[in-house]
């Protein structure tokens, strides 16, 4: 989208460039045309009865009419050159609430990201806890099962000791 607004910048620029272009040809049209006019004036007047009179009229005809096509197009290129900026702007416009609503999009990521990493933390401190708890269990039962050895093999002993005795008896 940046580079399409520099794009529509630089189009604008360079339109904006022939328009002023544009405009110095025309004031130096006009002053051509004052300075003809002033000719043709004193021309009038030197060789009223001449046919280049009805000449020099055919030429300032035409070159008032090269003139008011020249003004259409300027008016043309003027109307052109708003159409391009109204659009730049809009799409300034439109770049602009799109850079609002991906901060805003970011900030709300932000902030779920950072509720994610409280969840985590707690998650792991309670797994932590569990780990120690069940470290704890299993070293109890270790001992218990290690006692219940202990008993099952003393048992075991008194059993056969008593079997003994019942032979002897």
């Amino acid at each position: 989208m940046e580079a399409d607004v520099s794009e529509m910048r630089n189009e604008l620029q360079s339109r904006d460039g022939l328009w002023r272009r544009i405009q110095l040809e025309c004031q130096k049209l006009y002053t051509e045309l004052l300075k003809i006019n002033e000719y043709k004036d004193t021309q009038e007047i030197q060789i009223k009865h001449q046919s280049s009179h009805v000449q020099l009229t055919e030429q300032l005809e035409n070159r008032n009419a090269g003139l008011l096509l020249f003004a259409e197009s300027q008016e043309h290129q003027e109307e052109e050159l708003n159409k391009i900026r109204n659009h730049v702007y809009r799409e300034e416009q439109s770049h602009c609430s799109e850079q609002e609503r991906m901060k805003t999009e970011i900030s709300d990521l932000t902030e779920e990201l950072h509720q994610k990493e409280i969840t985590i933390a707690t998650i792991m401190e309670k797994a932590s806890l569990l780990e120690r708890q069940l470290k704890m269990e299993l070293e109890t039962k270790h001992k218990l099962l290690t006692k219940q050895q202990l008993l099952e093999f003393r048992y075991r002993v008194i059993k056969s000791e008593n079997t003994q005795l019942k032979e002897v008896v």
